[in-house]
């Protein structure tokens, strides 16, 4: 089994290129190291990592993050989506995402950013305007939340989870979507 440090490390190492970016070889090197701790943690088998800043922080990777690689394009890639944000929640009521420092603190917030529940949004972009420094972290906040009012979900998960596009979806996702979006926002 992982320890909570090595999630951290591996992924911080991987860095913002990686994170945000389809790799097959890299959601392939996620699944063969880390596969067995996120059905691990799935299960509920890791709880004591959760009892810290970094335990949880790695936590929150393992559960938000990895499935969104290793798993990418199947429903199970939002499976763990539920148990990511209760730990995020917990580390923020604590106050321990004070204690992660910057870039790595974004990944408490990030599964705010996942939920299509639109309180979940709002308070996304909250913590993010409020509690990071710097970059353009609150930006890709307000964008997610837009996607949100606009359609109550996010439209490009459709497919994995098996739901109809709508025809307005259909438009999103034909003009652009997200990066459609984000132009916009970034030019007011």
């Amino acid at each position: 089994m992982t320890r909570a440090s090595d999630v951290v490390t591996f992924w911080l190492n991987a860095g913002p290129e990686k994170w945000y970016a389809k790799d097959d070889a890299f959601d392939a090197a996620i699944r063969d190291q880390f596969g067995q701790d996120w059905h691990a943690a799935h299960a509920g088998s890791l709880p004591d990592w959760a009892t810290n800043s970094p335990g949880a922080l790695a936590l929150v990777i393992l559960l938000d993050q990895f499935p969104r690689n290793m798993l990418r394009d199947d429903p199970r890639a939002f499976a763990t989506d539920a148990k990511a944000l209760e730990i995020s929640s917990q580390c923020v009521a604590k106050g321990w995402d004070h204690e992660i420092a910057e870039p790595e603190r974004q990944f408490i917030y990030m599964p705010y950013m996942h939920s299509e529940d639109m309180d979940h949004q709002n308070t996304c972009v909250d913590l993010f305007e409020t509690r990071m420094a710097g970059g353009n972290n609150a930006l890709h906040a307000r964008v997610h939340r837009e996607i949100i009012a606009r359609f109550g979900r996010f439209p490009y998960r459709n497919a994995a989870l098996g739901r109809d596009m709508t025809p307005e979806e259909q438009a999103f996702i034909d003009g652009g979507g997200y990066g459609a979006i984000l132009r916009e926002m970034e030019g007011n």
